[in-house]
């Protein structure tokens, strides 16, 4: 029997940045009155609610109760709130969260929020927030197998960085030196994805950096593990965003504009697999694409514009082969050529992506998401991708052996 079709009638999402003044519960606040706004609803009209959310444990001690401190002070009370957390995936997961609880009759309308405080005076603390998105007891073995997917390419001298970083920037390090090693993938194809979702970055006003960057630029800049540069990567962010999902009760009873909707084709997760890292067929995202583009009735050369995981340059390239958007081993060269880039075959991250847009990481997805809404409705202005009628998003979280711990991949459509 076919699931039952749930639309997206309201986005909200704040500025992704710095934001030393605000709380979680403010930037919350911000994201969830703007998706109501965007909707035409009232917080009285939600059903269910689910937070996404990593960090308000780790530097604030919130742990437990974080969607009904942040939502009930809003009025959003009296309802199901369901806390999520699945590191950089927590938003995605918050809204597949959603999705099912909706099907499932316990509510008609349904909020999926994502939010993250991560600017903190405490520097050591900052980058500690992704220690734990891995497996902490085999921590050296995790750090052996990522090394060893880029054997054979060797660091230059002077391309790793002696400041801080965020240890994830070695996991994608090692996912890059893998596609540089198999398929010949060059630091400037890595580059040229930096440049290009710097450029996109400018005409988003919710963007973290706002500044067009050139390849040479990009490769230029501090390093910080081979062969990612410090463009290249995604910043500490602070952000939130918002979703308001309905099935078609919710549709008819409330009276949404039909013509704003965007309809959900798909949206799924699955976790790791143990298997040889060298075997790409069985990637957690390549699986989980083939399972969602038949639930969606399409396929990968129908998406119009996609929203990638780009924690790193890296994670475009990555992904955009694994869940078919261009060969194997296509990914740097497509790239280069600017096919990604807006007015190009396939615009991907028109928004910045997160290593210009931003990265909260408990937000994350939902900003990749707002994006997608707002793209399919034609609201982008000078970064819009003209016709885009099928999007996609993709957003993972942590890591288990040498792939992403979960995936979500979500496909969407104008209604």
């Amino acid at each position: 029997m076919a699931a039952e079709d749930i639309y997206i009638v309201g986005v909200g999402m704040t500025h992704f940045g710095r934001h030393m003044d605000k709380s979680v519960k403010q930037l919350t606040a911000w994201a969830v009155e703007d998706a109501l706004k965007d909707a035409g609803c009232d917080r009285k009209d939600i059903g269910v609610a689910a937070f996404g959310n990593t960090g308000q444990g780790h530097f604030d001690g919130q742990h437990m109760i974080r969607g009904q401190v942040a939502l009930l002070p809003m009025g959003i009370e009296g309802i199901p709130i369901f806390n999520v957390e699945a590191a950089c995936a927590s938003a995605s997961s918050a809204f597949n969260l959603v999705i099912s609880q909706l099907r499932s009759g316990v509510a008609d309308v349904g909020l999926a929020v994502g939010s993250e405080k991560m600017y903190y005076s405490d520097k050591a603390k900052m980058f500690g927030i992704f220690d734990s998105a891995w497996d902490l007891e085999t921590r050296e073995t995790n750090a052996e197998a990522i090394i060893a997917l880029g054997k054979g390419i060797v660091p230059p001298p002077g391309s790793t960085s002696d400041k801080p970083y965020s240890s994830f920037m070695d996991v994608y390090a090692g996912f890059g030196r893998q596609l540089m090693s198999r398929y010949g993938v060059t630091q400037r194809q890595v580059a040229a994805v930096a440049s290009k979702n710097h450029g996109h970055s400018v005409h988003n006003e919710r963007s973290q950096y706002r500044h067009p960057m050139s390849i040479d630029e990009v490769l230029a800049a501090p390093p910080i593990t081979y062969p990612l540069t410090l463009p290249m990567c995604s910043p500490i962010s602070d952000g939130a965003a918002a979703a308001i999902l309905v099935n078609e009760e919710g549709m008819k009873r409330l009276g949404f504009n039909r013509s704003r909707a965007i309809k959900v084709l798909a949206s799924g997760m699955r976790s790791a697999s143990k298997h040889d890292p060298h075997n790409f067929d069985l990637h957690v995202s390549v699986q989980l694409s083939r399972q969602l583009y038949e639930e969606a009735g399409v396929g990968p050369e129908d998406v119009d514009v996609a929203e990638l995981h780009d924690a790193a340059s890296i994670g475009e390239l990555c992904i955009s082969e694994n869940i078919g958007l261009c060969a194997p081993g296509d990914s740097g060269a497509m790239a280069e050529r600017g096919d990604t880039t807006i007015g190009g075959k396939l615009p991907i991250n028109p928004s910045g992506g997160l290593e210009s847009k931003g990265h909260p990481i408990g937000a994350t997805g939902l900003g990749q998401i707002f994006e997608i809404v707002q793209q399919l409705r034609g609201e982008c202005g000078a970064r819009q991708v003209e016709g885009a009628r099928i999007g996609l998003q993709v957003n993972g979280g942590g890591v288990w052996g040498t792939e992403e711990s979960i995936d979500h991949i979500g496909i969407f459509g104008r209604a």
